[in-house]
């Protein structure tokens, strides 16, 4: 954790090495929500964040969509470690081999359809849920999943970052 005084004050750098972790490496978001500084408090940091999603070009929110991983893939070099213990708070890294084969093609069909990955906030979900959802959210036409995945985004966000930053002194 880092205090919110010492990321106020931090260089450009070490604000960004800080709060990229929650973003997947879009570190383009991180360059803008630096520019609110000093922030009042931890809710004011998630705020700059939303605001900066909000107000990004469709292409933008799509680049962020797509820095996300697949979920149910197998433990590999590509997922961040915040990825990693959020799938396993969903019961991702306990599939069934036929759990997997349907997280796969679900996968699979989802970035087909839309052109990128299925994005939902693994912690306020276990995998049912999360079957259920990519099911359902197929359907949608493009412009609602970019809708429901960059809000998704936004509580993944403020869940890393709530973790991150410690508001008392």
């Amino acid at each position: 954790m880092i205090l919110l005084s010492e990321l106020n004050t931090v260089d450009e750098a070490r604000f960004l090495e800080l709060t990229g972790g929650a973003l997947e490496g879009e570190i383009w978001l991180a360059e803008r929500v630096l520019q609110h500084r000093p922030f009042a408090d931890v809710k004011a940091i998630i705020s700059a964040f939303e605001t900066e999603i909000n107000e990004s070009s469709q292409l933008e929110k799509i680049q962020l969509l797509a820095s996300h991983p697949d979920l149910g893939v197998k433990v590999n070099a590509d997922l961040s470690e915040a990825s990693v213990h959020e799938q396993a708070s969903a019961g991702l890294d306990q599939l069934t081999e036929a759990e997997y084969t349907e997280f796969t093609a679900l996968n699979t069909q989802y970035k087909q359809t839309f052109g990128f990955p299925f994005v939902i906030c693994a912690r306020e979900h276990n995998k049912h849920s999360i079957l259920a959802a990519f099911k359902t959210r197929i359907e949608n036409p493009r412009e609602t999943e970019i809708t429901i995945g960059t809000s998704e985004i936004i509580k993944i966000i403020r869940l890393r970052l709530v973790d991150l930053v410690n508001p008392s002194e």
